[in-house]
């Protein structure tokens, strides 16, 4: 969270109680400001104590960090318990998410530039790479780390998760111990600390600004990447561009719509019909409405165990982490189907697992509980329970 003027805070925190709580509080709650509110009848001010609650950011230059300190040695226990399932011993894995460490040199320590951003062979970008801000790293980890378990980190386990992190790459030795005292001073060995740039017109920096001959008003000596010219007459019809997938492909690697995590902007549009082999109608119209990426599971035509459970998965994200029949961040479908078809309990078991989730079964990263209706867990479970067919 940005830090924002008190009242704007105010402002943001009554309209999300308004709007997300649908809370009515009227008359002074202890604690709470006693000007009048600028919503009356509409939640109430918040107190200085909520306020603090939310504004735990902490800026470029270290405002907002709070006070504590943390080893390299201990922020190596608490990497190998909970961050090396994902980031890999060393900072180095790139199998679940992209790696920390790695790419940096002593030499780019010394200059802070990171040679090998500019590097077009080198063919990895790793988060010590493009890091120009200490900030940015603390904060990170402070506010979404472990990803299955946000905000659970002491202060000091986050200066000791920091530090470890600087330790491997290099940037502080290993007796190092990482506090608010110190944080300022280590800013100035990071690698590329100097690679933020204020020169693109967004919000240009000093070095950016000229005095014209005659003038002593300072003009942008930059123009913006981005120019407004909407237009409001005569505007151009929309353009309606889709994309075909040709008859002798359709089906060849699979339902498309399975393949893709949903969030984001990509999404993969359904490409089998409900035999399972072959694409759904695409008309080779090119103005023709492009196919919508969703799977519809109720109706007549969808009545299978297997097409129903399929747009399931897609419905609830849970193929941004399995495949059907390749492990992916979890396990394959089949590989659970092949482990618990034949139990007499695997369809009560199974959407147990589905709704709690856990650890521990199939490696150490864990599986979310997951918010779907009972009934959709239950489907999904006796498709597990039948096979897991594609």
């Amino acid at each position: 969270m940005s830090r924002f003027p008190l009242n704007f805070r105010t402002a943001i925190f009554v309209a999300a109680t308004a709007l997300g709580l649908g809370a009515v509080v009227v008359g002074p709650v202890s604690g709470a400001s006693e000007t009048p509110s600028k919503f009356p009848g509409i939640g109430r001010t918040a107190t200085e104590r909520e306020v603090r609650a939310w504004d735990i950011d902490v800026r470029p230059d270290f405002k907002g960090l709070p006070a504590g300190s943390g080893s390299v040695a201990k922020g190596q226990d608490i990497w190998e318990a909970k961050c090396a399932s994902c980031h890999g011993v060393f900072g180095e894995s790139n199998e679940t998410f992209s790696p920390i460490v790695g790419g940096t040199t002593p030499a780019d320590i010394q200059s802070g530039h990171v040679a090998k951003l500019t590097d077009p062979a080198y063919p990895q970008r790793t988060t010590l790479m493009k890091l120009s801000s200490l900030s940015t790293l603390w904060d990170y980890i402070n506010r979404a780390m472990p990803w299955n378990q946000p905000k659970s980190l002491t202060t000091d386990e986050v200066y000791s998760v920091t530090a470890f992190i600087l330790n491997l790459g290099g940037i502080i030795p290993d007796n190092f111990v990482l506090s608010d005292k110190n944080i300022a001073d280590v800013q100035q060995k990071i690698p590329n600390r100097n690679g933020a740039t204020l020169k693109h017109a967004l919000w240009p920096g000093k070095s950016d600004w000229v005095k014209p001959v005659g003038t002593g008003t300072a003009i942008a000596q930059l123009k913006p990447d981005v120019q407004g010219s909407a237009c409001r007459v005569n505007c151009a019809p929309d353009s309606r561009i889709a994309s075909i997938l040709p008859d002798h492909a359709r089906g060849s690697h699979g339902n498309l719509a399975e393949q893709n995590r949903l969030v984001g902007a990509q999404r993969g549009a359904p490409s089998v019909n409900q035999s399972g082999n072959q694409s759904v109608d695409q008309s080779a119209d090119p103005s023709a409405k492009p196919v919508v990426a969703e799977l519809k599971v109720d109706g007549p035509a969808n009545d299978s165990v297997g097409t129903k459970a399929r747009g399931l998965l897609a419905k609830h994200a849970c193929s941004g982490c399995h495949a059907v029949d390749a492990k992916l961040v979890g396990p394959s479908f089949q590989e659970v189907a092949k482990r618990y078809t034949g139990r007499n309990d695997a369809i009560d078991y199974l959407s147990g697992r589905i709704k709690t989730g856990g650890a521990g079964v199939w490696g150490a990263i864990p599986m979310p509980a997951q918010a779907l209706p009972e009934s959709d867990a239950k489907l999904i479970s006796q498709w597990l329970a039948k096979g897991a067919a594609k």
